[in-house]
């Protein structure tokens, strides 16, 4: 299971509604979190490893040695939101590109969990941010999309570099 790197297609595809909740599911939640980790990231949504389902990994921590914020989330939708603000985000299929994005300061987040049971998650700052920008993957819907036109020309020739990169890899 590798990290796809824009402008890899499985990025827009977006994520399917997950209805069987077995050891496959518990798997593959394992799997991500390992590439999660291994990649440095905070976050990872099933599309990111090309896997269209519904599901994302965190840890707000980030640290493989501290699990205790670590969550699996499963066909999450956000029920409430709070505020704005911008705030410095970088994506796992985007390296060594950040930018500043707007979301809301707080959000609220139905979901299930890998025994597809409902929870419910009351979320603000930085793992607020991290739930939306990975929400967005499950709906093909990317991190430079939410850019303001400034933020856009400012990491135009980066996108384009990866652009670039692909059409290479693909000769």
């Amino acid at each position: 299971m590798e990290v796809v790197i824009y402008p890899g297609p499985a990025l827009r595809r977006g994520g399917k509604k997950v209805e069987t909740f077995d050891a496959e599911l518990a798997r593959i939640a394992g799997e991500m979190l390992e590439v999660m980790y291994r990649s440095h990231g905070v976050g990872l949504a099933a599309p990111q490893v090309g896997l269209d389902l519904a599901l994302f990994v965190l840890n707000p921590t980030g640290e493989r040695d501290d699990r205790s914020q670590e969550m699996v989330l499963v066909n999450p939708e956000i029920v409430g939101r709070k505020g704005q603000e911008f705030g410095e985000e970088g994506c796992l299929s985007f390296p060594r590109l950040y930018a500043e994005v707007e979301r809301n300061k707080r959000i609220t987040v139905t979901y299930q969990d890998l025994q597809g049971q409902p929870q419910e998650l009351r979320c603000e700052g930085f793992l607020a941010r991290i739930v939306q920008h990975e929400l967005d993957h499950l709906r093909g819907v990317l991190f430079v999309d939410r850019l303001s036109s400034v933020e856009k020309l400012r990491v135009r020739s980066r996108l384009q570099e990866m652009e670039r990169a692909s059409e290479g890899a693909k000769a």
